[in-house]
């Protein structure tokens, strides 16, 4: 690289990245590091300037407010599990404990594994299932997107030229919510998804009252399934009312991983059981 920065405020932060042209912005490194040696093994050197972001004191911590909860660009997965947070976040923490090993969940964020935006992030899908909402700050100051705006395709974002997404916020959950993550791999972890699901549900008199479904790794970017919520609202809790049909907005591809057709079918059966569990 041709420069490292390192500002203490975001104004600061801010100011250098409208200063410095093409510079890669630098949270946990657990994305960025591995990609430039990677490159540097095949002899394609990555020159551009490193605007590390952690001194920024602002951008650490996980609160609650009285909107709900915020959770800074500087937060990590190993945070995340430490802190006490509403039964509604039982699916994100389960995620996070598959994130990588002990060293990847102590240093990588949760917020650069949105910015990464690979189609099998494991944070996408609970975070859609909290009505998770990205905070993007720019030269013109704050902008809220809703999560599933702002993760627009394999490895495409929101994120304009200038702006450093510098927060998660989550709205209160639903009283009695409980939540769930399931994902599927090779192994059960240190392995990227086949197909992960994600979901929180409210019960009250046997019955669902409020339900958000997501799958991840079976599109280019992770989705939430109205059809399937519409399925289970105002029901009792039966996995047999997940049927096929209800995915049919994904759009799994072929890899070496699993066939599309495997993908859509993990994921079905990866509901049913959530939504087993949940109940």
């Amino acid at each position: 690289m041709d420069a490292y920065l390192r500002p203490r405020t975001l104004d600061h932060a801010l100011a250098l990245l409208a200063a410095t042209p093409g510079c890669q912005l630098l949270a946990g490194g657990t994305d960025v590091f591995p990609a430039r040696t990677g490159a540097e093994v095949w002899l394609h050197r990555d020159a551009r300037p490193l605007l590390d972001l952690s001194g920024i004191a602002s951008l650490h911590g996980i609160n609650e407010t009285p909107a709900g909860w915020r959770i800074g660009a500087l937060a990590n997965w190993a945070q995340l599990c430490a802190t006490p947070l509403p039964p509604a976040f039982d699916g994100l923490k389960q995620a996070a404990r598959q994130v990588g090993g002990a060293q990847v969940q102590n240093r990588g964020t949760i917020i650069g594994n949105l910015c990464n935006a690979s189609p099998a992030a494991d944070g996408a899908p609970p975070l859609l299932t909290l009505d998770a909402q990205m905070e993007l700050t720019g030269p013109a100051g704050p902008r809220v997107l809703p999560l599933a705006a702002f993760l627009q395709g394999n490895r495409r974002t929101a994120l304009a030229p200038g702006e450093i997404a510098s927060a998660l916020l989550i709205p209160a959950p639903p009283p009695g919510a409980r939540a769930g993550f399931l994902k599927l791999g090779a192994r059960s972890h240190l392995v990227i998804s086949i197909a992960m699901v994600a979901g929180v549900v409210t019960l009250e008199g046997g019955m669902v009252r409020h339900v958000r479904l997501a799958v991840g790794a079976c599109s280019a970017t992770a989705q939430r399934l109205p059809l399937a919520e519409a399925a289970l609202l105002n029901a009792p809790p039966d996995p047999a009312r997940l049927r096929p049909e209800h995915l049919a907005a994904l759009a799994p591809i072929d890899d070496v991983r699993a066939s599309a057709a495997y993908r859509r079918h993990a994921a079905l059966v990866l509901l049913q059981r959530l939504v087993e569990r949940l109940a």
